[in-house]
């Protein structure tokens, strides 16, 4: 099996290395609608320049930096902010969010403009050289699915029941949309490029994407790594308060059964719900605080870590929250009404609860699946608030990562990768190779 941790023979390189010998570019972007791909390329560039290295936030003279990306963010510290190319290396590894949707130059056909950095990344290569140029691709987190998955939760998401799921998987086989669907993620991922790793980080390895797609190199998580040095558990007393990142624009729907399952939780249970939209639901209930403006870094981390429940969606809360650890829930957003309502994009809390599976009781399970489809909300609050049943013994910490090191943890892989360019700096397409075949860089 490749694109996992497979026999690393090669030996590590995670002694010493001079980081002059490796200039290192951050281009984030948002891809979708979610500002977690900003986020997780700069806790990579974070990492990076824990390690010693000084990233760069590159952007040719006259360009506007693509939207979101302007911030506040918790930008690396050091970071260099430059409008032109001066190398004072022989390499360069850059880091982008879905780099063939982000950073790849345009192509004929539908869909084919290039992405917000294409012009930077065209000219790293052009200066650097392809061979001396790694462009690490930070891919959607969980999303590792094979084509029969893959092809279920599309039509799933899209609205077709589960009744008749069985027929219409058959026709999309004989029809050849999942060929189709393979042959389109391979050209608009980039896997032709051999100079570009693509990090596919999830919480258990899947044999049967790794198979179909031998160039996708699955990871452990991209830790925050803001709130501790690693994954692990908050001591000390948490505030009678609970925080929900409320991204998704269908919280709203459900924000009325939280509240109510919170209102007769004694000792009182404050409620923070913080949105990056205007809020049209109107408060309601004691102790309910929308915040729809901007928050210092600090604040928000002090009442995050401190909370006594936090309500999180995506990856990168999703993440913070198995960082700082106690109980979370799960919320990504609904679609449709009724009998046709359906989760959105859940394959991240899926892909944790099969992780988890056997240190989950069942009725923990239930609420957190539950929970994420928008079902059984106001219960669920209850049993959780009041620590009900599972919820007396939330697991702690991340589940066991099924990798081998360094591909346990993205972050120690891609500095490692960052460590091997620096050592061999024009031989960036065979320490790709040796990354997607399962060796240590």
């Amino acid at each position: 099996m490749r694109s996992r941790p497979g026999r690393s023979t090669a030996p590590s390189r995670s002694g010493p290395v001079d980081p002059g010998r490796l200039d290192v570019y951050l281009f984030p972007a948002v891809i979708g609608g979610g500002l977690g791909d900003i986020e997780e390329t700069l806790a990579a560039g974070r990492r990076l320049a824990s390690a010693g290295w000084v990233p760069r936030l590159y952007r040719c003279g006259g360009r506007p930096l693509p939207r979101e990306v302007a911030g506040p963010w918790d930008w690396p510290t050091p970071l260099e902010r430059v409008d032109r190319l001066d190398p004072r290396a022989p390499a360069a590894l850059t880091v982008t969010p879905a780099w063939g949707i982000s950073a790849a130059p345009g192509r004929p056909g539908a869909m084919g403009r290039p992405g917000p950095w294409a012009d930077e990344a065209k000219e790293v290569e052009r200066v650097y050289g392809t061979d001396s140029t790694v462009h690490v691709s930070l891919e959607e987190f969980a999303r590792t699915l094979s084509l029969a998955r893959e092809d279920r939760e599309r039509l799933r998401e899209g609205g077709v029941p589960s009744r008749a799921l069985p027929a219409r998987l058959r026709a999309s086989a004989v029809a050849g949309e999942r060929t189709r669907f393979r042959e389109a993620f391979e050209r608009f991922r980039a896997f032709n490029r051999p100079n570009v790793l693509h990090v596919f980080a999830t919480f258990r390895p899947d044999p049967g994407f790794a198979r179909e797609f031998p160039a996708a190199v699955q990871t452990g998580p991209l830790w925050p790594h803001r709130f501790r040095p690693g994954p692990g558990v908050r001591e000390g007393p948490r505030a009678r308060e609970w925080v929900w990142y409320a991204s998704p624009s269908s919280a709203e729907r459900i924000a009325p059964a939280v509240i109510d399952g919170l209102t007769p939780v004694e000792p009182a249970m404050r409620l923070l719900i913080r949105t990056p939209r205007p809020w049209k639901v109107a408060p309601c209930g004691r102790g309910v605080e929308v915040l729809d403006r901007p928050l210092s870094k600090e604040a928000w981390e002090a009442r995050f870590a401190g909370a006594d429940v936090r309500v999180v969606t995506g990856s990168r809360t999703l993440l913070e929250a198995l960082e700082v650890g106690g109980p979370f829930l799960y919320f990504n957003g609904v679609v449709g009404r009724g009998p046709a309502r359906r989760r959105h994009r859940p394959e991240k809390i899926v892909a944790w609860l099969e992780a988890e599976r056997e240190r989950l009781p069942s009725d923990l399970r239930r609420d957190l699946g539950d929970f994420a489809r928008g079902r059984r909300v106001r219960a669920v609050v209850r049993r959780a608030a009041e620590r009900r049943g599972g919820w007396a013994n939330f697991p702690t910490g991340g589940p066991a990562p099924g990798f081998r090191p360094p591909f346990d943890d993205a972050g120690r892989l891609i500095e490692e990768v960052a460590r091997a360019l620096a050592q061999s700096p024009t031989d960036a397409p065979g320490l790709v190779g040796r990354v997607r075949a399962g060796l240590n860089p």
